[in-house]
């Protein structure tokens, strides 16, 4: 096992990383910016070590920076939690040239489901079904239009190297396509530097559905259940469930039976998540790979009482799975709620501010992951994301009837600080939602 691990990230994720490194006997460094040093990991970790001004670019995203920390700090391992250099193949194989182990899938896995053209092909070739799309990136608006005339509107436009559900566009009218192809390509090069964008079908009424899986290097792989991700806003989640509620048994034993296929296909090694969408026939399409934890994987943990960052650590450290897939039981309903700066009253735009409230409710079975406090400021620079309330219970009507308690508890109050608390609040309660007929259009049709 590692001595020390350097945690390359911020926010509730960071946090959550150091608890399961002390409970494992492992040392932490943190890394913060300017704009992030009062942040709540800055003092759980054992050490902490400032790498640059508020810009993500020049500090979570600075490799160098993010290097010497490690270096200096005598780190012989880096977690990059989620988003940042969570999925950057480059960065992972700069750690290996200095002799730190990325804890995450090998470069050249990363590389392959980052490119995410590339990895329809390659998992399509594994025997995963994927929509009718292209088999690489579409470099003009004349080879679009040619494929999405074939394909067949409406389409969907996404970045290559893109993930999370950024950047991407829908395009219902031929006539919308050239400014929705440029578009596109622009939001690419600025989120992602790099502009390559391919298209495929897009399904206007399908559940959003993932598989965790779980690989070591040795050929081992195992998934951990699926999760609902349905209630979204731009193509963001909002809430989350597992096991996905209303799907057939022979639909989820097929996904997540597709998700290990697939994970061993490409020699995946760590946590990943195969994401599906589920259309109105009961078949599934494979979306993209995450190669990294997600936002939601509390959910997973709670019905499986698996520690995923434990697992990722094991892992990373060469030790081989130490479970097989009948020691995964699926037990109860988990339900997570991202409570999110931003005002859904304003298409959920991100608001920052110092908070003069910050009470997160508690109770059995609740489960709360932040990274905020009274006092803590709210900044602009990153994701809007404060905290995450994910509750257990037996059954789902247990678990939804528990969140709308903790929601109903949880304060957050100050200056030009709006959240997203009485969206959920309402979400939940919502007639498609409790009758789990919602899917990824719920939040459109919600609002309007």
């Amino acid at each position: 096992m590692f001595d020390t691990v350097l945690i390359a990230n911020r926010g509730e994720i960071a946090v959550r990383v150091a608890r399961t490194c002390r409970e494992m006997g492992v040392r932490t460094v943190a890394v913060y910016s300017t704009a992030d040093r009062d942040s709540a990991v800055t003092r759980i970790a054992d050490s902490a070590v400032h790498i640059g001004p508020a810009p993500a670019r020049r500090s979570y995203l600075n490799v160098p920076a993010v290097i010497e920390a490690a270096r200096q700090s005598g780190a012989d391992a880096i977690h990059p939690g989620y988003g940042f250099l969570s999925e950057d193949p480059d960065f992972a194989e700069v750690c290996e040239a200095h002799g730190i182990v990325f804890i995450g899938p090998p470069p050249g896995v990363m590389a392959t489901m980052g490119d995410k053209a590339l990895a329809r092909a390659v998992l399509s070739r594994a025997g995963l079904p994927v929509l009718p799309g292209s088999e690489a990136s579409v470099d003009d608006v004349s080879t679009a239009r040619d494929l999405a005339d074939g394909i067949g509107y409406p389409v969907i436009i996404k970045a290559v190297a893109g993930g999370g559900g950024r950047g991407v566009r829908v395009v219902s009218e031929p006539g919308d396509l050239p400014q929705a192809y440029h578009e596109s390509r622009a939001s690419a090069q600025a989120l992602f530097a790099d502009s390559r964008v391919y298209l495929e079908r897009y399904l206007q009424s399908a559940r959003h559905v993932e598989v965790q899986v779980l690989c070591d290097r040795y050929g081992n792989a195992v998934h951990l259940g699926e999760r609902d991700c349905s209630v979204q806003r731009r193509h963001q989640k909002l809430i989350e469930e597992s096991p996905a509620p209303g799907l057939s048994a022979d639909l989820i034993d097929r996904m997540r039976a597709a998700a290990v296929r697939g994970a061993l296909a490409v020699g995946y090694e760590g946590v990943g998540t195969f994401e599906f969408l589920v259309g109105g026939d009961d078949d599934f399409y494979l979306m993209e790979v995450n190669c990294r934890i997600q936002v939601e994987h509390p959910v997973t943990e709670m019905v499986t009482g698996i520690d995923l960052v434990r697992q990722q650590l094991l892992v990373a450290s060469g030790e081989p799975l130490d479970l097989q897939q009948s020691d995964v039981v699926v037990r109860g309903v988990a339900v997570e709620c991202r409570v999110n700066a931003e005002d859904p009253d304003r298409d959920f735009l991100p608001t920052a501010g110092t908070l003069t409230e910050f009470e997160p409710s508690g109770g059995p079975f609740v489960r709360v992951d932040t990274h905020a406090y009274r006092g803590y400021r709210v900044p602009l620079e990153y994701d809007s994301l404060l905290a995450k309330a994910v509750v257990w219970a037996p059954d789902r009507d247990e678990a939804l009837a528990r969140m709308a308690r903790v929601l109903a508890e949880f304060r957050v109050a100050g200056p030009g600080v709006c959240t997203s608390i009485g969206f959920l609040r309402t979400a939940i309660e919502h007639p498609l939602f409790r009758g789990a007929k919602h899917d990824t259009s719920f939040t459109e049709t919600f609002l309007s």
